[in-house]
């Protein structure tokens, strides 16, 4: 590891200590080290524009941000909502359900843990404390662990940057993420369940069976969505970036003219906010190239694949190592950082180890959206205050439960990897 490489991390650090964005961080480390190397200041944009040109797949990403923010603004998150309600809002801490199945059935459309929890999750809530019915850091905590969902089903944005630092299929990812993201929805909904009936939590009034086909039918537009997208994909006929564009344009139309709840204004901030999202991912990817080509200049992987190699660690062993550390770093990292610039250290190990790069995906995606409700700094419990101003201390007590009960899932993931890998190789991944 040479000098410059450690002046490059102290760097790093030192200027995200005194808050500059992580992206920010980054490009100015990496400079730092391209000077000191003596190396041409011109590497730095050189990498950014090979790597994004060079990565089509990138296009998903703020096709996939444009998507979700459409869904939010229009009617179609109440829709959706009335389903949900009529569906599983007849049990005890009926609500806390709804926001689960909610959250289930929205990750299906927006592949986004943030826009799902601003967006429907930020209704869910006021349904909740609505006359004092379910305290607000319970009906916050439940929305926070409930849109860790999101990036687990398909689509998910974190899984195509995965796809990007690992060669792996996007597709077999995303078929990877079904049943885990299935399982933690049961988990969550267990834990509910034993925690309203320990506090003797209301039971809503049913709505009438009678009802649901009707629900059903108001709320089923919007249900097709992940139908259209998981088909297209899997069915051949889209590439994972032009499904994503299908995606956007599928939620255009429904809201504009099924629904008829969008206007040019509407549109024209869905439009801004979302490029302002994107630029903001973007970024953080440009500074995680560059960083990447530093690192591999460094033969820093290859040098902790040996070292781990040499000490003889089985597979489970490596997992569970990676588990603890992600989980760590999600106490400080925002996703995107680790997948970009954490994961690649990890790749050669797991290919040594002969560990199946899909199975370790949805692990590693599922670690980092554990980390976005770890406290002191989960980037959830932030968005839900800021968006609904429940206080972080109230959220965080109550999100305890819900944490432990991810990590249960996350391990059942960690040592049966046919969780994972079930449903692909039912598609033909041969893994």
């Amino acid at each position: 590891m040479s000098t410059a490489f450690l002046f490059c991390l102290a760097t790093l650090f030192g200027v995200a200590a005194i808050g500059a964005p992580i992206a920010h961080s980054l490009i100015i480390a990496a400079t730092v080290y391209l000077a000191m190397s003596g190396l041409d200041l011109g590497l730095a944009s050189e990498q950014i524009l090979q790597g994004l040109f060079n990565s089509f797949i990138l296009l998903a990403v703020p096709l996939f941000i444009v998507a979700a923010n459409i869904m939010n603004a229009g009617t179609i998150s109440d829709r959706l909502l009335g389903f949900c309600v009529a569906l599983v809002g007849r049990f005890r801490g009926g609500l806390g359900h709804v926001n689960v199945v909610a959250s289930l059935i929205f990750s299906g459309m927006s592949g986004s843990a943030i826009a799902d929890a601003a967006g429907i999750g930020k209704i869910v809530i006021e349904m909740m404390t609505k006359n004092g019915r379910y305290a607000p850091g319970f009906a916050a905590a439940i929305t926070a662990a409930s849109a860790t969902i999101g990036p687990i089903i398909p689509p998910s944005i974190p899984m195509v940057i995965y796809a990007l630092v690992s060669d792996t299929s996007i597709g077999f990812l995303f078929l990877g993420g079904i049943i885990p993201g299935l399982l933690m929805g049961v988990v969550l909904m267990a834990m509910i369940f034993l925690i309203a009936s320990r506090r003797k939590m209301p039971i809503d009034d049913p709505v009438p069976l009678r009802e649901l086909p009707a629900r059903a039918v108001n709320a089923f537009p919007a249900l097709l969505m992940p139908v259209i997208l998981l088909f297209g994909i899997y069915g051949g006929v889209t590439t994972p970036t032009e499904a994503a564009a299908l995606a956007a344009f599928y939620a255009l139309v429904l809201a504009a003219f099924f629904y008829r709840a969008l206007s040019a204004r509407v549109l024209y901030g869905i439009m801004s906010r979302s490029a302002r999202t994107s630029a903001s991912i973007g970024l953080v990817i440009g500074g995680a190239l560059i960083f990447n080509f530093i690192v591999a200049s460094e033969n820093i992987p290859n040098t902790l694949a040996a070292f781990l190699a040499s000490i003889d660690l089985s597979p489970i062993v490596f997992l569970l190592m990676v588990n603890v550390i992600l989980l760590l770093l999600g106490c400080v990292l925002d996703a995107t950082t680790i997948l970009l610039v954490i994961i690649p250290l990890f790749l050669p190990t797991s290919r040594e180890l002969g560990i199946d790069l899909v199975h370790f995906g949805v692990v590693v995606v599922v670690n980092t959206m554990i980390g976005l409700i770890t406290p002191p700094y989960g980037v959830l419990l932030f968005v839900i205050n800021a968006t609904t101003g429940i206080a972080l201390r109230d959220t965080i007590r109550e999100i305890l439960p819900f944490l432990f009960i991810l990590i249960v899932a996350l391990l059942t993931m960690t040592f049966v990897p046919e969780v994972v890998l079930w449903l692909p190789r039912q598609f033909g991944y041969l893994g």
